[in-house]
């Protein structure tokens, strides 16, 4: 590997959201970049016009930096754009063209006056002869004098690279020797007959001029990296170092795609996956640090441990199941106050918090997210374990099949009369210690223990005989009855005997 000072890019194009693939080439790039002292830089590939949209562009920097990732150059850059810009290539087409006149002018390429269908044609026999379908060169030998005469006549064309006849080699710093027959790259089309030049030249050009030692990147671009290796050696530039990331694959062992689930960094934020823990596990997708055991990496940590060389091109499996284990892992590291904070939109959105931050109901959420939290692999999920903190229904409560079981055996209406009468005495808010005293004496009076004494109790406070410990849910359920939300909470003596009424009505 090259000993100069890294210079490398990340460069999506504004056409969509950014998704996991993208995400991981551009943590990869900026870990490069952070090891090893070199630069890290950020290009807008808005030369689609009609796909390209400012909304994109502004989500995908939302998303890198929530990512953790800073750029040295590039638009909104932390000290300026930088001295190679502009880093949109939509403000760049000057500069091809002044290259593609270079090109034409010392021969390296020509035009070309075909029209599509001369060029299916040409395909057709091909095929059919089985021969490569690569450009005939129909237009290659046309003079300069001629090319330019038809040219300001108003005769369409297109600009093409001329290629030698020699094998097109590079070195690929994760597939190591690279190298590609002449006739399977053609004389690749540089600027379409609109006049927009094509991915494969601006990329290079722009790459070029921007001084980029390392291209990093899917190796979706694999068969891309001859055609711009040609246009580096056609210019006489350096070719920089490659390394093509293998594909993420489904567990299914397919393409990543919707199908399996989030693939977008976008979604994967308003799921509730922490940064640190999607970032994490990108990283480990292809690569591992010396040594392969270790799983867990703060970004400092993964910038010191990082090389190029430790990255394996054989396709990377997105597990679900492993990034929610690194994001459970991460929300148990978090501040309770940033837990807070992430975790507001979700009760806000189910009407049960208010967008406004009050003291007394913030302690109290602490106190929730604390019993839930543990029980979640991402924050979405928060509502639903804590529905019954906010709401209960008993009749739904009631007609669930396990629940009937339990108030089929004739003890569990005796327990839960037993323990209505005996909390209707105790003073509010109930304390857990007064809760599991009156718990106490009901299985004394009744002769009733085990789960025939708290499920029946459990189900009626929580709408199910599975939970949290009541020394723990009877304080939240409390308190939280006392506080002003915007649907009022009912406490532990209203939900028993509301229960109770139900159950004499079904």
């Amino acid at each position: 590997m090259s000993l100069q000072k890294p210079r490398v890019r990340f460069a999506p194009s504004p056409t969509g959201q950014l998704h996991v693939g993208n995400a991981r080439t551009a943590l990869y790039n900026w870990l490069f970049a952070r090891r090893f002292g070199g630069d890290f830089l950020l290009r807008i590939e808005d030369t689609d016009i009609e796909r390209s949209e400012a909304r994109y562009e502004a989500q995908l920097l939302d998303d890198l930096r929530w990512l953790g990732l800073d750029w040295d150059e590039g638009p909104e850059a932390r000290s300026g754009d930088g001295p190679y810009g502009p880093y949109r290539q939509s403000e760049r087409l000057g500069i091809y063209r002044e290259h593609t006149d270079r090109l034409l002018a010392e021969g390296r390429a020509y035009r070309c006056f075909c029209s599509a269908e001369q060029l299916d044609r040409e395909r057709e026999e091909a095929i059919a002869a089985h021969l490569p379908h690569g450009y005939s060169g129909r237009c290659r030998n046309i003079s300069l004098d001629e090319s330019a005469s038809r040219a300001a006549a108003g005769e369409p064309f297109a600009v093409r690279l001329k290629i030698g006849p020699d094998p097109i080699a590079f070195h690929d710093i994760v597939r190591g020797a690279v190298e590609f027959a002449a006739d399977t790259v053609s004389d690749p089309i540089l600027v379409r007959s609109s006049g927009m030049p094509v991915y494969n030249y601006v990329v290079t050009v722009d790459d070029a001029l921007m001084k980029i030692t390392h291209v990093i990147r899917g190796d979706d671009h694999l068969s891309n990296t001859p055609k711009q290796v040609a246009i580096y050696q056609a210019f006489g530039w350096p070719v920089p170092e490659f390394a093509h990331l293998s594909t993420i694959l489904g567990p299914d062992k397919t393409r990543l795609s919707k199908r399996h689930g989030a693939t977008s960094i976008g979604t994967f934020r308003e799921m509730g996956v922490l940064p640190e823990a999607l970032t994490n596990y990108l990283a480990l997708l292809g690569w591992g640090a010396e040594g392969g055991t270790r799983e867990t990496f703060t970004m400092p940590e993964l910038a010191a441990e990082f090389t190029l060389e430790r990255v394996t091109p054989s396709p990377a499996i997105f597990d679900f199941n492993k990034l929610h284990w690194l994001n459970r892992h991460y929300l148990k590291l978090a501040e309770p106050d940033r837990v807070l904070q992430l975790a507001r939109p979700y009760f806000v959105a189910q009407h049960w918090l208010s967008d406004a931050s009050m003291p007394e109901i913030d302690r109290w959420m602490l106190q929730l997210l604390a019993l839930f939290v543990p029980a979640v692999d991402q924050l979405d999920q928060l509502p639903e374990k804590a529905r019954f903190i906010f709401s209960v229904d008993p009749a739904a409560a009631l007609a669930n099949e396990e629940n009937a079981t339990v108030f089929a055996n004739p003890s569990a209406r005796t327990v839960l009369e037993a323990i209505a009468a005996r909390i209707a005495a105790l003073p509010s808010p109930i304390t857990a210690e007064a809760f599991k005293a009156a718990m106490n004496e009901v299985k004394t009076a009744t002769g009733v223990k085990g789960k025939d004494l708290f499920h029946p109790v459990r189900i009626a406070i929580t709408g199910a005989h599975s939970g949290p410990e009541f020394d723990k849910l009877v304080p939240l359920v409390e308190a939280g009855h006392a506080l002003a939300l915007p649907t009022p909470i009912l406490n532990v003596r209203q939900r028993v005997e509301g229960f109770l009424a139900e159950l004499s009505t079904a």
